[in-house]
């Protein structure tokens, strides 16, 4: 092979990455930036779009950040996998809230949530391996299994069935290269939250499969109507040593800008995901982690003011899409979003275009009424849109009053 040869073989050489390219944008960011950029652009832009509260952090919280930025030792360079007393931290507050016993040598502090997410898929998966998905699912989930080379499987379940998949749908999905489940409750995006004796027979069936279960629980703190939160991790501790937890500090404590998160897992998963973020990102910022520590190991008495706020604005955004004709949508019992189920609508008639999917439902929202939703494909099929209710209370009524005219127009 000549030199000529070689050069045509490079230039014909993607420009990205097969792998990366193949990644979709986050459609929830997205969506929200959209919103923003209009109303910086002065247009009167009602956000439904990001899942991010409107309450400002704890000011205990902000202040043990304040106090770590004035101390050299956060200056530096800490461990890669979080700071000695946070993960000491996070370990009490785990038995505290789920009734789960950790050691902090199985807690990995990462970069939000998100990491945390990727960290797990890439210490797990092989290629090809496959990962059982309740869907509607966050629009992170497959992409994130899709980069760490596994393969994501649907187990989709609608609003006839509250959102809520089963263990048969699970089985009828389980295939020879089934490694692990995904399993959310409470749910972004439809809000859906497994009752205990479902968790239990999820995760015993889990179990019984040898499967690793992925829990994201970051929403533990977020449900409604006297529904608990149940753990897959305590409710069938027949998973042993094949359970990972995902969680950290954005929704419950109004910190999604700190971007602190953390795995726990086994201690050889932990430490390959360690080794993952020694290379990727070294330690998270050391002033956010102290802010971390203050919330988790604080009181809960900010969280369950935000969820009064949360209960009142859920209750007016369900009445509200549900006396839209064509609309129907389930009473969420856990985090901050409405899954409204809009088959009905699609097809017909609706500001001079007729969308044939909720993917163009919510593009005609926007144009038209200046409201910011998320459709149904950033989560699953079409047909669907997510509406999250962590807004403020007057413009979750001008925003949902604006849905009302507009879609209840419909021909």
């Amino acid at each position: 092979m000549n030199a000529t040869t070689d050069d045509s073989i490079r230039a014909a050489l993607p420009r990205i990455s097969r792998r990366i390219d193949s990644i979709a944008e986050s459609a929830t960011l997205a969506v929200d930036a959209k919103a923003k950029a209009l109303k910086a652009a002065g247009r009167p832009v009602i956000g439904f779009g990001a899942g991010e509260p409107d309450f400002p952090t704890p000011d205990y919280i902000v202040e043990a950040a304040i106090d770590a930025a004035r101390q050299p030792r956060f200056h530096r360079y800490s461990p890669a996998g979080g700071l000695p007393d946070l993960k000491q931290a996070i370990a009490d507050k785990t038995l505290r809230d789920s009734g789960y016993e950790v050691d902090p040598t199985q807690v990995l502090v990462t970069n939000g949530g998100k990491q945390a997410v990727y960290e797990s898929f890439a210490a797990l998966l092989d290629p090809g391996d496959e990962v059982l998905v309740p869907t509607p699912f966050w629009t992170t989930y497959p992409e994130a299994i899709r980069l760490a080379g596994g393969v994501p499987v649907e187990v989709f379940a609608g609003p006839e069935q509250g959102y809520l998949v089963t263990v048969e749908q699970l089985e009828a999905a389980l295939t020879p290269r089934t490694k692990v489940l995904l399993f959310v409750s409470p749910s972004n995006p439809t809000g859906a939250v497994y009752g205990a004796d479902a968790v239990r027979e999820i995760g015993e069936w889990a179990a019984g499969r040898g499967l690793w279960v992925v829990t994201d629980e970051i929403y533990e703190h977020l449900t409604y109507d006297g529904v608990p939160f149940t753990s897959i991790a305590t409710a069938a501790p027949s998973l042993g040593d094949k359970v990972v937890i995902l969680n950290g500090v954005a929704k419950t404590y109004a910190m999604t800008g700190w971007r602190v998160g953390w795995m726990i897992g086994p201690r050889d998963l932990v430490k390959a995901a360690t080794n993952l973020q020694s290379h990727a990102t070294s330690n998270v910022s050391n002033v956010p982690q102290m802010a971390a520590l203050a919330a988790v190991s604080g009181p809960l008495t900010a969280v369950d003011e935000m969820k009064v706020a949360f209960d009142r604005r859920r209750r007016a955004m369900v009445s509200a899409l549900n006396s839209i004709e064509g609309v129907e949508c389930p009473t969420p019992h856990g985090a901050f979003y409405a899954y409204a189920d809009v088959r009905s609508l699609l097809g017909r008639s609706i500001g001079g275009a007729t969308p044939a999917t909720s993917a163009e439902l919510a593009a005609l929202i926007l144009e038209k009424v200046e409201v910011a939703v998320v459709p149904g494909e950033a989560f699953g099929p079409s047909g669907y849109l997510r509406l999250s209710y962590a807004l403020g209370d007057e413009d979750l009524a001008v925003g949902v009053e604006r849905l009302q005219d507009f879609l209840g127009s419909a021909g």
